[in-house]
């Protein structure tokens, strides 16, 4: 490791978590422990190197750092009035660090924000893995099921009391009984959101050792078979896994990210963030089967380079990786060269969006197209939800009462590649950014949605932006989407009374596999230079149509109907594409 001078190389600092406490003690509670630490790591000028000896260490949030941290796509003032959170770790300010984990395991208990990066630069996480004790998402198996009632067995790390026939499920420090829930059939490896059943239910009562009855009245039992995983949570993110705050080149490396409670891993503000050979998964050894309580990662007005590469994703309650930016509306323009713009999603609120000599884009509401751009001289936060920018030069006139602007110099170059996606219940990557995107080499089986979105909207979440150089090359696409869900889908929401103005352009879908039974390929609006090239497309029938699929065989084109669907898009070439229709005959053996 050599400094950012010329003086040579930095000599580094070795540090380890076993000269703050002794052996028995670190691993039964390891968070003062860490703090210190982290402490000594941080009066160092030169390279540091943490290390902590092979091992399991317990965090509790009685020894917990508790700080105040606005957070994007978490949490509305009325879901969680107080944005503290609890951190298990906090890196604050530190520069130059490696954390080398062994393979250790921090063990997390009651709700806690795991780790915590707060203006740093050039970190280093490496072979650390992370679970919790007691996961705030609930499991049970079901056992049986009768026309009016539905046996269920509790995983041992969920628990629960009984009152009145009535459920509440409480864990370390928290309790809930209604609240979102999702079905997991592992034979499938794939995982959906379902009605809250089990809170409808006339009465519960136990019937064994973590054996569960749920009774309901004229209504049938809910479909889910015996077998299957059934998950719930309360579903408000008032913690998050990991987050990553105005930081700089930061790497997470070789780590295990077994359960995280609210949004996953969050990147807000910072640069060139690499995720590589991340295993975000249940442990095995726990019988589990969710790894998260909402997104894996998230990215919101980052820029550089984000790189996320052989990683492993299964078992989530929303989407993988979610990388965008954030729309303000344009609320007045006190000044010629000011303007005052606001925060508009109820989760999105609180932190800061702007810094002076930051580019910025004014964008049409309606048509989602960019019109103008400026340059910040200067930043005022008049609340949680507003800001006064002043700007370099006059404001221009403004297209609509509704308009908003984009920080233009906060987005990112994005490469997802050799990665495997698996028991997500919505999408696997959203991904909308100006810059080059590269989405490569993948493997998506069963997302439940589409596996890839390009969305942007002014309107309703508000997170931009417009795409301009998109690749998405090489990847499996497994049994993914389903009916309202392509498997890719580029839908921005913009008005069609604005169709004659592309949002996003510059998109090459090639060299892919696709295997589906009932999904539409390949959606896409308002877009201009739309490339789906040599594409393997295996479709699967039923027998019974055998003949049929059969007497057409494989072929280059045209395409059977339905596969594709296109609204208001241009320069778009379709070639060298191959369909392959595969039969499942009753016998359950495939044909080609």
């Amino acid at each position: 490791m050599t400094d950012s001078g010329n003086r040579g190389p930095a000599l580094v600092k070795m540090i380890s978590l076993a000269d703050f406490g002794d052996a028995e003690g670190l691993q039964a509670n390891a968070g003062a422990a860490m703090r210190l630490a982290l402490e000594a790591a941080g009066s160092h000028d030169s390279p540091v190197v943490l290390d902590v000896p092979f091992g399991t260490y317990h965090f509790y949030p009685e020894h917990a750092v508790k700080a105040a941290y606005h957070i994007t796509n978490t949490a509305s003032e009325e879901e969680n009035p107080d944005v503290t959170k609890t951190i298990a770790l906090l890196l604050k300010g530190l520069r130059r660090l490696t954390l080398e984990g062994n393979g250790s395991l921090f063990v997390i208990h009651g709700k806690q924000t795991m780790l915590l990066l707060d203006g740093c630069a050039d970190i280093e996480i490496r072979n650390l893995r992370f679970d919790y004790a007691v996961p705030t998402v609930t499991e049970m198996t079901v056992e049986r099921r009768g026309d009016h009632e539905l046996d269920v067995c509790v995983h041992p790390d969920s628990h629960y009391e009984l009152e009145d026939g009535r459920l509440t499920w409480a864990g370390e420090g928290w309790r809930f009984r209604e609240g979102p829930v999702q079905h997991c059939d592992l034979a499938q490896n794939a995982t959906w959101r379902v009605e809250d059943w089990p809170s409808r239910a006339e009465r519960m009562e136990e019937i064994g050792s973590r054996r569960l009855r749920f009774h309901f009245g004229e209504e049938d039992a809910p479909h889910v078979s015996p077998g299957m995983t059934v998950q719930m949570r309360d579903g408000i993110r008032d913690q998050v896994g990991v987050l990553i705050v105005e930081c700089e080149k930061i790497s997470l490396n070789g780590m295990g990210l077994h359960f995280m409670h609210g949004l996953g891993v969050v990147g807000q503000f910072s640069a060139d963030l690499t995720f590589a050979d991340l295993d975000v998964t249940p442990r095995p050894e726990t019988g589990r089967t969710v790894a998260g309580f909402a997104d894996f990662i998230h990215l919101s007005g980052c820029r550089g380079r984000v790189s996320i590469t052989d990683s492993r994703f299964a078992g989530a309650h929303d989407d993988a990786v979610n990388v965008h930016g954030t729309y303000l509306r344009i609320i007045e323009q006190p000044a010629p060269d000011q303007v005052r713009v606001r925060f508009m999603h109820p989760q999105t609120y609180g932190f800061r969006a702007f810094f002076p000599g930051d580019e910025i884009a004014f964008v049409d509401a309606r048509s989602l197209a960019s019109y103008a751009s400026g340059r910040v001289a200067a930043v005022e936060m008049i609340d949680a939800r507003e800001f006064l920018l002043t700007l370099e030069q006059p404001a221009p006139v403004l297209h609509g009462e509704h308009d908003v602007i984009e920080n233009v110099t906060w987005t990112p170059e994005v490469v997802i590649e050799r990665n495997h996606f698996a028991r997500i219940p919505t999408r696997g990557i959203l991904a909308s950014s100006p810059r080059k995107v590269v989405i490569q080499d993948n493997r998506f089986e069963r997302m439940n949605m589409s596996a890839v979105l390009v969305a942007a909207d002014a309107n309703s979440w508000y997170e931009s932006g417009a795409v301009t150089d998109l690749r998405i090359v090489g990847n499996q696409f497994i049994d993914c989407g389903g009916e309202g869900h392509p498997v890719i889908r580029i839908a921005p929401e913009n008005e069609s009374s604005t169709s004659d103005v592309p949002v996003h352009r510059d998109i090459r879908i090639e060299d892919n596999r696709f295997s589906t039974a009932h999904a539409v390929l390949l959606s896409a609006r308002s877009t201009e230079g739309l490339v789906f090239c040599r594409n393997e497309i295996l479709l699967e029938a039923k027998d019974g149509s055998k003949d049929e699929m059969y007497s057409r065989g494989l072929f280059n084109g045209p395409y059977p109907d339905g596969l594709f669907t296109m609204e208001r898009c241009s320069g778009v070439e379709m070639a060298a594409n191959s369909v392959h229709f595969m039969v499942t005959p009753t016998d359950g053996q495939n044909e080609e």
